[in-house]
């Protein structure tokens, strides 16, 4: 059995303005914007560390500062939180920076998803490594990262994070085509960014999340604009289909698009039902 090398990189981009979430993010990145009281970013941050990833590489624009100060340390807080007596958010403050190693790239031009993973070339030095992008939430014990890590060390290459779309959500998806070799695996045999309806090869669209073989930076390096005039990741990993292995894993979970107001909303109502503290005022309050 072939044994393949312990991922330990991740690549978090962050870029977009958030018009959706105007005026809010006015001056607050989206990314901090909260579920309830964590920020979104938080949890793409936390499901890369429980993952077994200790390098973390946020890609973002300038002026998101912000987002890379989340996760340091935060001493005159600290410090008013021992004073008050508060140990358990002191611990949990501090436990902040220290998930991982969290290191700041900027992408200078906002030319798309795939142009962004580029701006991590140099921090992946070689290896494979994940890719989250943080707008989709996905709940889940293991989390959706742990999942595609899981095929990963059992087939080697790259493994894409799908789930099933409806019809009218495939023609604004990346939609994979190919036989499954198990039952939430498919190998991958051709990649269409948001194709029409009839063009689709399935109804399996990709979910913000990859384990990724470093050889898709050869491709990004060369790639040209495609759908929406942009640099997309999933051209690059097409360019990989029979130069090494890719599979695509059917990801178990709730998930939850945050980057539109409908999915930080349900976010929210699954995250706080979940509290015991907070579902019974969630369900009051909902069928009230």
């Amino acid at each position: 059995m072939q044994i393949f090398p312990r991922i330990t990189k991740a690549v978090i981009p962050v870029g977009g303005l958030g018009v959706r979430f105007l005026p809010a993010t006015r001056t607050v990145p989206k990314p901090l914007l909260p579920i309830l009281n964590v920020p979104v970013i938080e949890y793409a941050v936390r499901e890369a560390a429980a993952a077994g990833i200790t390098d973390i590489a946020i890609v973002m624009s300038h002026g998101m500062e912000s987002v890379a100060d989340y996760f340091q340390r935060q001493p005159k807080l600290e410090e008013q939180l021992k004073q008050r007596g508060h140990k358990e958010l002191l611990v949990n403050q501090i436990e902040l920076a220290s998930l991982a190693n969290v290191t700041t790239i900027y992408q200078d031009e906002p030319k798309g998803p795939g142009h962004a993973i580029l701006q991590a070339r140099e921090f992946c030095d070689g290896e494979s490594f994940v890719a989250i992008f943080p707008d989709d939430v996905i709940i889940n014990n293991p989390s959706a990262t742990e999942q595609l890590i899981e095929v990963y060390h059992e087939h080697g290459g790259s493994v894409i994070g799908v789930n099933t779309a409806t019809e009218e959500v495939i023609p604004t998806k990346g939609i994979i085509g190919g036989d499954p070799v198990s039952e939430n695996v498919h190998i991958v045999e051709t990649l269409v960014e948001k194709p029409a309806l009839e063009d689709a090869p399935s109804n399996l669209a990709i979910v913000a999340r990859y384990v990724l073989d470093n050889g898709v930076f050869d491709h990004l390096a060369i790639e040209k604009p495609g759908a929406n005039n942009e640099i997309q990741i999933t051209d690059a990993i097409a360019a990989l289909i029979g130069i090494s292995p890719v599979h695509a894993a059917l990801l178990v979970g709730f998930h939850a698009d945050t980057g539109n107001p409908k999915g930080m909303l349900e976010a929210a109502i699954h995250l706080a039902k979940q509290d015991p503290e907070l579902s019974d005022m969630v369900n009051e309050l909902l069928n009230s």
